[in-house]
């Protein structure tokens, strides 16, 4: 009986021991196990840190990227008038005047003349086109006014019955100009094989012969079909625009591409002129600034953002023309002649 105690003691005392040693076996294992684990989270730590800080360093590298490229974007669609210098930066890098001379329906003599007094007068921005059949006097008036070529802006069109042969059209208004470069060539309105003729245009600004390129007679719809078909960007859309047809709905639709609007018949175009001229609402705001109704009018198309281009052979008429940045129109009497508007176009284009 005794030796059946001792020897469960003896037993009992052994498991003691065993359960003792497995206790400690397993005691260093699960501090290695958190030690491999701490190593591990601390490794993995670094490379956060790592990655963070590449992240880190290339950050403000690639917000500047995208800032630059934003203040880019923003400096091309940036078309405001500057009313100081008298000029607008198109989205070709190029300034442009915003009020000059048109020369539709002015030929030979009448045409040199009537250029040479809008130059004298300060203007320094021509509207010309191949169907005006005056390109070559724009270019004599030009040549022979003494005013260094690179102030005076020239615009010329092609017309649709060129499109078919634009590059020989390019280079018949080069020759009838004889200035050089043009400053602006647009096509003047939509027609079969424009689109060939737009990208001909685009080939003689990367030959240097053209400084930009745009569009007359384009609207939304136009547009929208146009603009995916070329790879530059319009600088310049020029419509019909005046007190009767004030297209409040395309010129901002345009200047959000980064375009800048010129408006032709300013002043309603023959037949027209006297009736708009005559507008009670006119009178009364030219009253109040003590300027003529020609002067009022095309203030607020400057004030819209729409650069004006009235035609005249009449020399004091001409000089009337150039005087519109010494009065501005209040909000109020900007609201006054939008009212104005009948959706009245006053020619086919």
């Amino acid at each position: 009986m005794k030796r059946l105690c001792k020897l469960a003691i003896v037993i009992l005392f052994m498991l003691l021991l065993s359960s003792c040693g497995q206790k400690s076996d397993r005691e260093p294992n699960a501090e290695g196990e958190a030690d491999q684990t701490k190593s591990i989270e601390a490794e993995t730590g670094k490379a956060k840190n790592i990655e963070m800080d590449e992240l880190a360093e290339e950050s403000p590298a690639d917000e500047n990227n995208t800032q630059t490229q934003e203040d880019e974007g923003a400096m091309k669609r940036d078309i405001t008038f500057d009313f100081e210098t008298k000029t607008v930066t198109l989205n070709s890098g190029y300034r442009m005047p915003i009020y000059g001379i048109g020369t539709y329906s002015l030929t030979d003599s009448e045409c040199i003349d009537s250029v040479t007094a809008a130059l004298e007068n300060g203007v320094r921005l021509v509207d010309t086109a191949y169907m005006y059949h005056n390109e070559e006097s724009v270019g004599e008036a030009v040549r022979n006014s003494g005013i260094p070529r690179e102030e005076i802006f020239v615009i010329t069109k092609l017309y649709p019955n060129q499109f078919s042969d634009p590059e020989s059209a390019i280079e018949d208004a080069l020759k009838k100009l004889d200035i050089g470069y043009i400053d602006m060539m647009l096509l003047h309105h939509p027609g079969a094989g424009d689109v060939d003729a737009y990208l001909a245009m685009e080939k003689a600004v990367a030959d240097g012969k053209i400084r930009s390129i745009g569009l007359s007679n384009w609207y939304v719809e136009e547009l929208e079909e146009f603009l995916p078909q070329v790879a530059v960007t319009p600088a310049l859309i020029q419509n019909e625009i005046h007190l009767y047809y004030q297209e409040n709905d395309v010129i901002p639709y345009i200047h959000d591409l980064g375009i800048v609007v010129q408006g032709w018949y300013p002043l309603g175009g023959r037949g027209h002129t006297a009736e708009l001229l005559g507008n009670e609402v006119i009178s009364k705001i030219a009253d109040a600034h003590g300027k003529s109704s020609a002067q009022v009018i095309l203030r607020w198309n400057l004030q819209k953002g729409v650069v004006a281009i009235p035609g005249s052979s009449n020399p004091d008429h001409i000089k009337e023309n150039t005087e519109l940045f010494d009065f501005e129109l209040t909000e109020d009497e900007m609201e006054q002649i939008n009212a104005l508007d009948r959706d009245e176009k006053h020619d086919w284009y």
